[in-house]
Parts: C-alpha cells; sequence; structure tokens
C-alpha cells in the first residue's frame, strides 16, 4: 500500500534495502590512494547476488547507495571524528553498511528506525545498526562540527558546486513516465490519475502541481512535473510496474 511505503521512507528501511544498498555501494564507491586510505571497504571483487523485493526496493537501494557515494568524503569523516571507526568488530567488508547506514540515520536526524515485522532481520544489518545508535551522540556531535569547520548549513553545502548546479537543474526538469501496456491500458491510467486528483493538459507549459500531459511523440509516454515525482513513485502503478520512470 501508498501508506505502508511512506512509512518506508520516514522511518528507515528494511534490512535487505540496507543490504542490497551497501552491495552496490561496495561496488561504486571511491577508492583512495593508500596513503589518503584511512577507512577501509575490504576486497570483496565478486560481483554482489541482488535480490529485490519488489520495484520499491529496487529503487530506494539505489537512491541509497548513490547518496552516500555523493557523501562518502563526509561520512567518513564522520565516523573517524567520532571515534565510531575503526571498530575491531565490524569487519572491513562491512565498511560499506556502515556508510550507507550512517547516510540514512543522519538523514532521518538520527531517530530511531521502525521496526519491519514483515521482513526477515538481517544479522549483520542488525549489528551495523545497534553499533551505530551505540555511538548516535558523538556521530550527530560530527556532524556538527564538520558544518561549522566548513560553514554548511545543511550536508548538500558539502556537495561540489558543479554537482549540486547540476542537481538543481535536474530537481526541476518534468519527468517522463511509460506505460508499460502489457499490464495496463492508456485509457485505465489515466482514469486511475483522474480519480487521484489529476488533471490533463495539453503541454508542460501549462503545468500546475496535480497535473500531466500526453508525450506529442510517444503515445505511451506521459510528463509529469517535477514536483510530483516523489509522491507518484509511492503509487501501486509504480510498484506494480504498470508505469515504469523514464
Amino acid at each position: 500500500s501508498v501508506t505502508k511505503r511512506t512509512m518506508i521512507k520516514k522511518n528507515g528501511y528494511p534490512d535487505s534495502v540496507y543490504m542490497n544498498a551497501a552491495k552496490i555501494f561496495q561496488g561504486i564507491h571511491t577508492e583512495k590512494s593508500k596513503d589518503r586510505m584511512l577507512v577501509r571497504y575490504g576486497n570483496n571483487l565478486e560481483s554482489p547476488m541482488l535480490a529485490f523485493k519488489d520495484e520499491h526496493c529496487r529503487r530506494v537501494s539505489y537512491e541509497l547507495a548513490f547518496s552516500a557515494l555523493k557523501y562518502q568524503s563526509l561520512l567518513e569523516e564522520i565516523l573517524l571524528d567520532s571515534g565510531a571507526y575503526p571498530c575491531h568488530s565490524i569487519p572491513d567488508e562491512l565498511t560499506s553498511l556502515l556508510v550507507v547506514m550512517l547516510y540514512d540515520l543522519q538523514d532521518r536526524k538520527f531517530e530511531a528506525q521502525k521496526i519491519f515485522d514483515e521482513e526477515e532481520p538481517v544479522a549483520e544489518v542488525q549489528e551495523v545498526g545497534h553499533y551505530l545508535y551505540r555511538y548516535m551522540i558523538k556521530l550527530a556531535a560530527a556532524l556538527a562540527r564538520c558544518r561549522i569547520k566548513y560553514d554548511a548549513l545543511s550536508i548538500e553545502y558539502f556537495l561540489p558546486e558543479t554537482i549540486w548546479k547540476q542537481e538543481q537543474r535536474v530537481s526541476a526538469l518534468p519527468f517522463c513516465v511509460w506505460i508499460n501496456t502489457y499490464k495496463i491500458s492508456l485509457q485505465d491510467v489515466i482514469r486511475d490519475l483522474e480519480m487521484k486528483g489529476l488533471t490533463k493538459v495539453e503541454s508542460v507549459s501549462d503545468f500546475d502541481h496535480y497535473t500531466y500531459a500526453m508525450d506529442q511523440h510517444c503515445h505511451d509516454v506521459l510528463v509529469f512535473p517535477s514536483s510530483l515525482k516523489e509522491e507518484l513513485l509511492d503509487l501501486d502503478l509504480f510498484a506494480d510496474c504498470k508505469l515504469l520512470l523514464q
């Protein structure tokens, strides 16, 4: 349901999402030279085996991994400054999990995570989660020191200016959605969207908040204003792969 997926977003993620995000991050994190390598990520050379529960879990796993990648240097500095790293009880192979879960913890303003009864807990995630909670006050203090040190109002200020400007441009762009005609018809999609209060307009220049337009060249593509993106991606239409984000 939409409610359940929204709860996941606000209160953390099931253990499987953290585990998949850590595997993705392990393969994409920035490798530093040995003389600058203060945080070690182990030598896991095998391709990760990813098993996603559904399309929503796949999407948030990749989002979490790439968010951690953007702020890798900051997250490593927080771990070192707080004294949470190095940790002899957590092997280098789980450092990616530590970084990914730290990003999510600070993103939730260091609030407690919701427990998801419908999924089996993953031992490694539970171990790293309990470890981070023991250091929660020190981690929050380390982040505050970093913000003071770099005169940053939020962690977005730690991004390079080129990336920050690029994200600002992307976030303002309308986004396109493919209709999976193997699962649903255009008419059914339109009826579903209109039941949710969206109105069809002729072009993107007519966009208001709860509006959408048909692509002028592809009849199975819809275009939406950027302000609707997160809200729409939580719909069953996306979870059931009836609509696919372009």
